[in-house]
């Protein structure tokens, strides 16, 4: 079994172009987004709470991180925090602008990370594992922490990992 360090690590080898690494930026947070729109639009009733898939789903994503990596779950904490309330607004707006924002927000997003595949000359990690579509969000705020000169020894370990390597 392939441990978070792993799969940060092959991550990581798939996206060592700066270009392909900005183009994630925005396009892993506008897929994120236009999951949480559409999950938004499906409400759970029961047990004496009302929540929507967005918030479940959202939710377990954040325990993953969290049990991974505290820093950065926290960190993932705040973003998806902020992209679930705005998912939430839109939902709010009424199905077809949910729709419509979806639309928009997911295709966009991923044609601007192939944009950025296409310039790193490689497929996206998801294609030899569906799982990097978790490991993508908790990546970028791993490189947000280690431009900041924080989580040095995972920054070291990925490196490490990736010594010769590629993608």
């Amino acid at each position: 079994m392939r441990t978070f360090s792993d799969h940060l690590a092959h991550y990581a080898a798939c996206h060592r172009d700066p270009r392909n690494r900005m183009t994630h930026y925005v396009g892993v947070p506008a897929i994120i987004f236009a999951a949480m729109v559409l999950l938004s639009l499906a409400p759970l009733r029961g047990l004496g709470a009302d929540a929507t898939l967005a918030q479940v789903v959202t939710v377990a994503a954040l325990a993953y991180y969290l049990l991974q990596d505290l820093a950065l779950g926290l960190a993932l904490t705040v973003v998806f925090g902020l992209l679930l309330w705005a998912a939430g607004a839109v939902a709010a707006l009424g199905t077809g602008i949910a729709v419509a924002v979806f639309a928009v927000a997911f295709v966009g997003g991923w044609a601007v990370q192939l944009l950025g595949h296409h310039y790193e000359g490689n497929r996206p990690a998801l294609l030899t594992s569906l799982f990097q579509i978790l490991v993508s969000p908790v990546f970028l705020m791993a490189e947000v922490f280690f431009a900041l000169g924080l989580k040095g020894d995972l920054a070291r370990d990925i490196a490490a990992r990736n010594a010769g390597r590629r993608g």
